[in-house]
């Protein structure tokens, strides 16, 4: 009998010669949806005339250590059903018709045990955590995902992060390993994270080999100059923008890639893992805000040309260290301004938020089929505690962002906290999210209903 595995892989194998790719030295480059090509490994149009679907994609960011809670909510009018943001969502307000405002859910299993990495580790999987030396959860809903349908895409999933994960044990015997990871492929195995971006870019394009350092897109600009000839206007419009795109992503993580080289240098002479070596000598970049943007930009280009169809993107771990010197008043790193709800620590807030709505901001400029990548993707926003100040995880906020192919309705301020808690359970939500990706599962961590509502 002939192996599954090997029968899935060739069937992978097989919607991968069917797609097409823009190759040159050592590098192989994705394209975007094309409506003039089946470049995605199917016509774009049935025989009956109708237009096929793009995929749905689905991605995380996360930031730690809860919100200044006075300035972090929104209402919505019962009459008009205009929204009102708090201070700190206000980078959401030109696009709240594209957002979901949540509130209430909790994590049963990140409750009553402790401050920190026993709020975290489980935030996506809603499985309880084993203290000491041995790892134990459960596989975070991303991945269960990846397991499902990653064989779809290239690569099953992308995880990124843009700070490099601790060791050792937090005073209350839980290992540092749940502080800095919410994506888990196993119980005992977080999935690798990719802090560098110039690592992340490389490994978008399987950029690899003696040529490495050599443009990627200079290596396949001939086959994109003779594809622009084959396809429509339109096509053409979507194709140069996108090469555009990759060219503006590609210049700013070029000189990341030397500094990411310097550092090693540094590790091997001095010995000392990069992983125990501080910002800028570590090879990332100092500045937080260019590098926060440069995996958002990662992110959304994988989306866009189906590379993967999900991801999680850790913006800083649980106990951060990640100081904003461009934050006025905010002088702290950022675990202890949490312990702080003070305006210092608002405006930390809202400048992730602005983040997120980079995000979904760029997903929304980017046109598919007769929407945009947006429009067939979800987002969702999170942190891991509700009040920093207090280690308070009676609920935690969450955000979302993108209809999922018209699965969502978005526009909307979704409160839970008076709903009880069996109807406020984040793994609810997560079966929801799941359902909507086609993959259904009869219980995930605490639940086994999907949330009303959503």
């Amino acid at each position: 009998m002939r192996d599954p595995n090997e029968k899935s892989a060739a069937a992978f194998q097989h919607r991968l010669s069917r797609r097409k790719f823009l190759r040159g030295a050592g590098v192989v480059m994705a394209l975007p949806w094309l409506e003039s090509l089946p470049v995605w490994g199917q016509e774009t149009i049935t025989k009956a005339g109708d237009a096929v679907a793009p995929p749905k994609r689905l991605a995380v960011l996360f930031m730690a250590n809860g919100v200044n809670t006075k300035y972090w909510s929104a209402k919505q009018d019962d009459g008009t059903g205009a929204i009102t943001l708090g201070e700190s969502l206000k980078p959401l307000e030109p696009l709240k018709d594209k957002v979901n405002f949540i509130s209430g859910l909790f994590n049963k299993a990140a409750r009553g045990v402790g401050i920190h990495p026993g709020m975290t580790g489980n935030l996506l999987s809603g499985a309880p955590l084993t203290k000491g030396a041995e790892l134990h959860g459960g596989v975070s809903f991303d991945q269960i995902l990846a397991q499902r349908i990653g064989d779809q895409t290239m690569q099953p999933s992308l995880v990124l992060g843009c700070e490099q994960p601790v060791t050792g044990y937090h005073e209350t015997n839980f290992s540092m390993a749940y502080s800095s990871h919410i994506s888990w492929s196993t119980p005992t195995s977080p999935v690798p994270m990719e802090v560098y971006p110039s690592l992340a870019f490389d490994g978008l394009f399987e950029n690899r080999g003696s040529q490495r350092n050599l443009s990627v897109l200079d290596r396949v600009l001939d086959q994109a100059s003779s594809l622009s000839r084959q396809v429509s206007s339109t096509d053409k419009a979507k194709l140069d923008e996108y090469l555009t795109s990759v060219r503006e992503v590609e210049k700013r993580a070029e000189g990341m890639k030397a500094a990411k080289e310097k550092a090693d240098l540094r590790s091997s002479d001095s010995g000392l893992p990069l992983g125990m070596m501080k910002r800028p000598e570590n090879g990332l970049p100092e500045d937080i805000r260019e590098h926060m943007r440069l995996m958002a930009d990662i992110l959304a280009l994988a989306f866009q040309t189906d590379k993967t169809r999900l991801a999680t993107l850790l913006m800083c771990r649980d106990i951060s260290g990640l100081f904003y010197p461009f934050i006025p008043g905010a002088k702290h790193a950022h675990h202890l301004a949490s312990h702080d709800d003070d305006d210092a620590f608002m405006a930390i807030n809202q400048y992730y938020v602005s983040q997120f709505a980079y995000l979904i901001t760029k997903l929304g400029s980017m046109r598919e089929a007769n929407g945009t990548v947006l429009d067939n993707s979800g987002l969702v926003f999170l942190s891991n505690m509700w009040s920093g100040t207090r280690h308070d995880n009676s609920k935690v906020p969450v955000l979302t962002a993108g209809s999922l192919g018209g699965t969502i309705q978005t526009g909307r301020v979704l409160d839970y906290t008076n709903a009880g808690d069996e109807n406020r359970k984040l793994c609810s939500l997560y079966l929801s999210l799941m359902d909507r990706m086609n993959v259904k599962l009869d219980k995930f961590g605490d639940a086994d209903t999907r949330l009303e509502g959503i």
